[in-house]
């Protein structure tokens, strides 16, 4: 469990794209009582809406935390960013960061942070003690999001079935597993940090043993199909043992995330793969339902393409944020 000092000012450096942003949207989207507003630091930076603050005038307004919300490729803090994120911590605002490269390892954060009392807070620190995969079956019920690529609303989809979920009585947990969802959870294992042999294992410690009608709601990391991160994926996939998976898919990309050449893959492609790994630890997986993301469609023709897709596929086909996720619990 982390904890977190609201409310929020969301820093967006010189990031001029929604996908490297998404930490911070995420926490728009998901936890925007506690944001307070969006930090950016140069005029081609993303405007998500928010109000706009640095360091002087969020600490004026109360601003308690100031959590990086973009995640470069690779998971390194830009040297250019430190100097910004230092004036926070001198104003006596903590800094929080889910990034691979800690902000305890940089010394002027360090400086900064003690001569204004703030709090370095780095999520992406796997707690001590996993244990190695067992493969053993747990009782209670898992469903898993996976997906075609990186960065297409595994964690959006996840987070969305669980409020459902919880809406209609359910026993339902919504379990993170990046950096983005700790932070709007509270809890769970930065998967991506963890030592590989310990993967699954971390998994199985997340979802434990629970009554037979509560549903553990994983969210996915990676894709199987992505030649960075395709290694995470597949531990996810061995420990979370889903009686039911949501594959996530792109109506608009061609090729895999920052992989020039890597194509996507097919619907069927990723039913089979995501399948077959699964099996190896709950032979009973299946597809539960598509997600993907019409927002660049009007509606009639968003909702023509979620009915072609169920009628090809045979699952429930759903935008879980513009039409809700309501028929893919139905099937559940």
């Amino acid at each position: 469990m982390i904890e977190l000092k609201p409310p929020y000012l969301l820093f967006l450096g010189d990031v001029a794209d929604m996908v490297t942003a998404k930490t911070a949207c995420g926490l728009r989207d998901w936890a925007g009582d506690k944001v307070a507003g969006q930090w950016r630091t140069s005029p081609q930076t993303i405007d998500l809406g928010l109000p706009d603050m640095d360091a002087e005038s969020a600490a004026a307004a109360g601003v308690r935390s100031v959590i990086v919300g973009a995640a470069p490729f690779g998971g390194r803090l830009p040297p250019h960013w430190a100097a910004a994120l230092a004036e926070a911590a001198r104003a006596g605002i903590d800094v929080v960061s889910g990034l691979h490269s800690k902000l305890a390892g940089r010394p002027e954060l360090v400086a900064a942070a003690e001569e204004g009392g703030a709090r370095l807070v780095d999520v992406r620190v796997p707690p001590p003690g996993l244990p190695v995969g067992t493969g053993q079956k747990r009782s209670g019920k898992r469903l898993l999001t996976v997906g075609a690529d990186c960065a297409l609303g595994k964690k959006y989809t996840a987070l969305a079935l669980t409020r459902e979920m919880q809406r209609r009585g359910m026993a339902a947990t919504f379990r993170a597993t990046g950096q983005t969802g700790i932070m709007i959870a509270g809890g769970g294992v930065p998967l991506d940090a963890v030592v590989a042999d310990f993967l699954a294992g971390a998994i199985e410690a997340l979802t434990p043993a629970a009554a037979p009608d509560h549903w553990d709601v994983i969210e996915g990391q990676g894709s199987l199909f992505h030649p960075s991160y395709a290694g995470v994926t597949l531990g996810l996939i061995h420990g979370a043992q889903p009686d039911a998976i949501v594959w996530c898919h792109s109506l608009t990309r061609t090729e895999l995330d920052d992989m020039p050449g890597f194509a996507m893959p097919t619907y069927a492609e990723g039913f089979a793969r995501t399948v077959e790994a699964a099996r190896l630890t709950n032979p009973a997986a299946r597809i539960a339902g598509i997600s993907v993301n019409t927002a660049h469609l009007d509606e009639g023709e968003a909702r023509k393409v979620l009915a072609a897709l169920e009628a090809e596929h045979g699952v429930p086909a759903m935008d879980a944020m513009r039409f809700g996720v309501e028929r893919v619990v139905d099937a559940l």
